[in-house]
């Protein structure tokens, strides 16, 4: 097991300044956010410089993160379930992007967002087929490009708990399609995220860690400071023989970035420590 830092708490920092600050901290990896300000595809990127800067802070690239679309429109959209064709698209597009870039950079996996939020007067089965047909378009070209992409479900999308990507899991005809595991956010959905660990183990590809207070209310808190029970939860992640990255995701830390990290990082490693 690894241990990641994602970019989106940085986002008042370029890539190239939070690269160095992210390896001082301790972690061995970075979860890269595919948006601006830091690797928007369409973006002028320089792919070589940002892989000798990788190379010199020793740190290796736990996962590209696709979710989010401020460049385009806001946290969720566009997204996969858009009622007009166009907007559906311009996620299709965007993802399809950050796959070529995922292949540049030396990284197998993209994660997306689970569906949603919902449109209004829509059915949820149409939504359903919609965001299945999609998916199954989209593993075409990852299985090209021997990417994978891996989708997150969170609370209010279409994807919520571990039933929901079960049901939608089996309507997709390639393996190239599985799951960011975040674990507030099953917490959020009223699950027990150790056990749904095991449920899922099949299919995970990657995880996001960070807390949520007793209100299961869906708001990140530096590991340690909420109410999960991370040794269950990191119990069933080493029994299941998982070796990836655990990418902790503290977007709402943006004034104190380092200083969330830090915390975060000394909770974790003490944590694995005593397993």
């Amino acid at each position: 097991m690894k241990l990641g830092f994602s970019s989106n708490a940085f986002k008042r920092f370029s890539l190239e300044q939070c690269i160095p600050l992210i390896s001082q901290i301790g972690y061995s990896g970075i979860e890269i956010l595919c948006d601006v300000p830091h690797a928007y595809p369409p973006k002028d990127l320089d792919v070589n410089k940002i892989r000798a800067l990788l190379s010199k802070h020793n740190l290796e690239i736990s996962n590209l993160n696709s979710f989010t679309l401020y460049a385009i429109k806001d946290t969720y959209h566009p997204s996969w379930v858009e009622d007009t064709s166009d907007l559906r698209h311009m996620r299709f597009e965007h993802t399809k992007n950050c796959i070529e870039l995922a292949s540049k950079l030396g990284c197998r996996i993209v994660s997306t967002e689970g569906g949603g939020p919902l449109p209004k007067k829509s059915y949820h089965s149409v939504l359903r087929t919609r965001f299945e047909k999609e998916m199954n378009a989209l593993s075409q070209f990852a299985e090209d490009q021997g990417i994978k992409v891996l989708v997150e479900p969170e609370p209010g999308l279409l994807l919520e708990n571990s039933q929901d990507f079960l049901s939608f899991i089996k309507s997709i005809e390639s393996e190239y399609i599985r799951l960011n595991f975040d674990i507030a956010h099953f917490y959020c959905a009223r699950e027990d995220p150790a056990e749904v660990v095991h449920r899922l183990s099949d299919f995970i590809e990657h995880f996001h860690i960070s807390d949520i207070a007793t209100s299961r209310i869906h708001n990140h808190l530096i590991p340690g400071e909420g109410s999960i029970d991370f040794k269950s939860v990191f119990r069933a992640i080493v029994e299941f023989g998982y070796k990836g990255f655990v990418t902790v995701e503290l977007y709402p830390y943006q004034n104190n970035p380092v200083f969330a990290g830090a915390k975060a990082f000394e909770f974790l490693r003490r944590l694995i420590l005593e397993l």
